[in-house]
């Protein structure tokens, strides 16, 4: 299972890539494999601010549908429009071709009360 080191990741299984003040967000290696196909990703919070655990999506796979939850509060600068036409890339490819949201981060306190690689590990091997 692919971990990467230099990002955050959150007890709801998305991983968290910070540059500054902008935050790039997606889902797990761990979460696409038990979700299983995905079929599609819907985010209809661009250009809104959300809060820190409120939805800011879904995911759709054959199987289920799961909510999204910003991992920390700010504006929803981009979407992945790639994951319209392909959002089996999530699966392929979940942490780079597989970004769902990049956001403006409002709060940089709250990065602190995110899992580092070795947090999230011991999080999933229970």
């Amino acid at each position: 299972m692919n971990i990467p080191a230099e990002l955050k990741y959150t007890k709801d299984h998305e991983w968290i890539k910070i540059e500054g003040n902008i935050a790039t967000v997606g889902i797990t290696d761990f979460a696409q494999g038990e979700l299983g196909d995905i079929v599609y990703v819907d985010v209809d919070t661009l250009d809104d601010t959300v809060e820190e655990g409120e939805v800011f999506g879904s995911v759709e796979a054959v199987k289920t549908v799961s909510d999204l939850f910003m991992p920390l509060t700010g504006e929803v600068t981009a979407f992945n429009e790639d994951l319209e036409d392909e959002p089996e890339l999530v699966n392929s490819d979940p942490y780079n071709k597989g970004w769902m949201i990049k956001l403006e981060i409002s709060e940089s306190s709250q990065i602190d009360d995110l899992l580092d690689a070795e947090a999230y590990k011991t999080l999933i091997e229970g």
